[in-house]
């Protein structure tokens, strides 16, 4: 899989950036936060997503990681799409986004576009545990991808008997406590909890 392209930008809208590199021209879908954060410059190195279903093929991206991740979370849930993340990702910058999941800000979410209540509600509930309050502002934990080391420990705890919800539950305080923690650290710490 792709993870970014990094190039000459060819053309830039609101919607969409044309990212030439080495001769070839990526088009890519964007939010309004990556269209600023690209506006004005001649280069750009833009995060990937690579949506691809049986008849729509699709390159998205991003300026950071950080938002990367926030839409694969987000696209994560029962009834929201591509399109949907997109869109909340124009209306909402990530950190008001992460903000609204953690204080349940059903109001805030539901003011984006084609989000209706039941889908901010859902979006809430599955959301809030794999978000959590950093310094100042909520930050994704580095669950999935990202971290190797929570993701082979909730492996080994579920064939351990416990049920992936409940490790889910106890796993970000685990990692906020200590983000690089081995993967028998993690464990340990998830035993005294669960």
């Amino acid at each position: 899989m792709l993870d970014y392209v990094k190039g000459q930008i060819a053309e830039l809208t609101p919607t969409e950036a044309v990212i030439d590199c080495v001769g070839i021209g990526f088009n890519i879908l964007i939010s309004l936060q990556t269209f600023e954060a690209l506006q004005g410059k001649d280069n750009a190195k833009v995060y990937l997503y690579h949506y691809l279903r049986e008849d729509d093929e699709q390159f998205y991206g991003f300026a950071t990681k950080d938002e990367r991740e926030l839409f694969k979370l987000l696209i994560s849930v029962s009834g929201i799409g591509v399109g949907s993340a997109r869109m909340m990702l124009s209306s909402l910058t990530d950190e008001e986004l992460r903000n609204a999941i953690v204080a349940e800000d059903v109001h805030k979410i539901k003011s984006v576009k084609g989000i209706g209540l039941k889908s901010a509600q859902r979006l809430i509930l599955e959301l809030k545990d794999k978000v959590v309050k950093g310094q100042g502002s909520a930050q994704i934990l580095p669950l999935g991808s990202s971290n190797a080391a929570a993701e082979e420990a909730t492996t080994a705890l579920v064939m351990l008997g416990f049920t992936k919800a409940n490790v889910n539950k106890v796993m970000p305080a685990i990692l906020k406590a200590n983000p690089s923690a081995k993967v028998e650290d993690i464990i340990k710490a998830a035993l005294q909890k669960l």
